[in-house]
């Protein structure tokens, strides 16, 4: 399985400007090759493939018309184009918002990835040889555990920072017959069928006043050197909140798989719910990045993941009778069994009997059995 470490890189003034000057480079090769499929496909009707373009680097690197330092990057960057091209299309074919590919600005193309691990980059101790830039320390807080494939270089809130993609053996954790429901929500950020309840940080609303000045000498900037520093204050304060419910995620997801030996959770449509009334709150809780989280985790400690239909799990009593609740009613009071509980608590009950029903039933949206 594939897994990635980001560290941080410390870099001296000279190679700081050598990885923006690469990354500026990047980005000019980005929109020319943009610029290159919009031309051929106005003046004389042609789509241009990654073959087509990466035909002509050799060319044009001989030619001195392009100073990125690596030849795979250069090669990576047209597949990103190449990427972004199959991605509208594919759009358009499900009549979606087509959003067709844009040019970018060089202070938007923040990384540079050598596809190819010894190409260009290698690591050495704590020391990382990039081609081009020369010796950069890194920050190594933990062992990059496996074969690593590949590097990217990136640049986030005026750092740098290496992510390094590698290839492990999967780590299964001892066998366990237990089994948990998960309800996610927003009053809790997720009750469990066992009754325990996960309480919800909030990190975005907690930070709303900070957000609300820095947008604000953001938008009194005028364009130069002190919009810049205003930009990545504000950059700073998005990273604390992305950092803050990373890391929330990651230790409850790691607990859960942990303790459990099968984990059930609802095959939510969580794009559609963030469009809706309550969209800040939604997307401040991440669900779907907790739930990646933990079917990746489920994986590699072979434990199983089953995602289930989440229609009506809210209404539904454990006995199987129709119990109606608005948004409002945080208690559930069944006449049929006589049963009186949290909504949340007998939800997620509810979730984690549909997934002892049969797989072939509707009520089981999605199965995962992870490695054993």
């Amino acid at each position: 399985m594939r897994k990635t470490f980001k560290y941080r890189l410390f870099t001296t003034r000279l190679q700081s400007e050598a990885l923006d000057g690469q990354l500026s480079e990047a980005c000019r090769l980005y929109n020319a090759a943009l610029q290159e499929r919009r031309e051929a496909y106005r003046s004389n009707k042609k789509s241009l493939n990654y073959y087509d373009q990466a035909n002509q680097l050799k060319e044009i690197r001989a030619a001195g018309d392009l100073a990125l330092a690596n030849f795979s990057c250069c090669q990576d960057i047209l597949r990103r184009v190449d990427k972004t091209y199959k991605a509208f299309f594919l759009r358009m074919k499900r009549h979606q918002k087509a959003g067709f590919p844009r040019f970018k600005s060089r202070h938007r193309f923040d990384s540079v990835t050598f596809p190819s691990y010894g190409d260009g980059v290698k690591l050495t101790g704590n020391i990382l040889r990039v081609q081009g830039v020369g010796e950069v320390e890194v920050k190594l807080h933990r062992p990059v555990a496996g074969k690593i494939k590949t590097v990217t270089v990136k640049r986030e809130c005026a750092k740098w920072y290496a992510c390094f993609s590698v290839e492990c053996e999967a780590q299964p954790l001892p066998i366990l017959n237990n089994a948990i429901g998960i309800d996610v929500g927003l009053d809790s950020f997720a009750t469990l069928s066992n009754g325990e309840t996960i309480p919800n940080p909030r990190w975005y609303r907690k930070a709303q006043a900070k957000l609300r000045r820095a947008q604000r000498r953001v938008a009194r900037r005028k364009k130069g050197s002190r919009r810049r520093k205003a930009i990545t204050l504000l950059q700073k304060i998005h990273a604390r909140i992305f950092r803050l419910r990373n890391e929330y995620q990651h230790r409850q997801s790691f607990r859960l798989v942990r303790d459990f030996g099968m984990i059930v959770v609802e095959d939510l449509n969580v794009k559609g719910l963030a469009a809706g009334m309550l969209s800040k709150s939604v997307q401040d809780a991440g669900w779907s990045s907790f739930i990646a989280k933990i079917s990746y985790k489920a994986e590699n400690a072979g434990r199983q993941l089953i995602a289930v239909n989440p229609a009506g799990t809210s209404q539904t009593c454990i006995c199987g009778a129709t119990v109606r609740k608005s948004l409002s009613d945080r208690e559930h009071v069944c006449v049929e069994c006589g049963l009186i509980a949290p909504r949340d608590v007998v939800s997620a009950q509810v979730i984690l009997q549909r997934a002892r029903i049969s797989p072939s039933s509707d009520n089981v949206a999605a199965v995962s059995a992870c490695v054993a």
